[in-house]
């Protein structure tokens, strides 16, 4: 069968973004003169600007997806979203089944163990609490989402990095919020374990270079890492 673009229609590309690589493939492809949207969860209140147009909100299921992506003309479709967004990423995958689009996968790979790591590898978030000892002081880089696992663990002091602040009081019974990014610099990390006392850090194998800091700081310090995995 063949594609839109070969059956005449210009190129209509939604991109499922949220990541680093998906803004750097916006502003790429809209370089090219291509009609780009990207949609957002929303999560983040206030997120960066972007190259082409942009969609923020869910779309109602898989069925909400294609109906979508048919009634505004998508000739393609680009999963660049988080490698733990597995809710979007299934959707999608059954919208374009229904919408009869093509549907390309840019899935971050996982980061690799190096020499010097001191990875815990987890398989749940569960799993990474009961990994903690006594008494830890951890970083938790985490979405807001991912954090009751953690409130059993009355004994340790969370420090709580979050983009946006929380609207509501978290019920932690020794935390710290952060908000801030990531930072890109080893040493502004180090400098920010370094004043709160972290002994251990909590993520997810999200990949990428965006957040990869912390592992090369928590290597470089000596740090365990409790690594969720996909």
């Amino acid at each position: 069968m063949p594609s839109d673009t070969q059956a005449g229609k210009p190129e209509k590309i939604l991109i499922l973004g949220g990541t680093r690589e998906a803004a750097d493939l916006a502003r790429e492809l809209v370089a090219k003169g291509l009609d780009v949207t990207t949609s957002l969860a929303g999560r983040t209140k206030e997120p960066a600007p972007l190259d082409g147009k942009v969609r923020i909100g869910g779309f109602g299921g898989a069925e909400g997806l294609a109906a979508y992506l048919d009634a505004e003309g998508f000739t393609r479709v680009i999963d660049a979203t988080h490698p733990f967004a597995r809710t979007i990423s299934a959707n999608a995958v059954k919208a374009c089944a229904i919408a009869s689009l093509p549907l390309d996968i840019r899935t971050r790979a996982p980061w690799e163990r190096q020499p010097g790591d001191n990875w815990i590898e987890v398989s749940s978030l569960e799993d990474a609490a009961a990994a903690l000892p006594q008494n830890a002081r951890v970083l938790l880089a985490l979405g807001r989402q991912y954090l009751d696992a953690f409130l059993p663990r009355t004994d340790c002091h969370f420090v709580i990095r979050m983009v946006d602040p929380p609207e509501t009081p978290f019920a932690f019974a020794h935390h710290t919020v952060l908000t801030a990014k990531p930072a890109l610099n080893p040493d502004e990390e180090a400098a920010l374990f370094r004043a709160h006392a972290i002994t251990h850090i909590v993520c997810r194998n999200s990949g990428g270079d965006g957040a990869y800091a912390k592992i090369i700081t928590a290597r470089m310090m000596g740090l365990p890492v409790v690594m969720v995995g996909r």
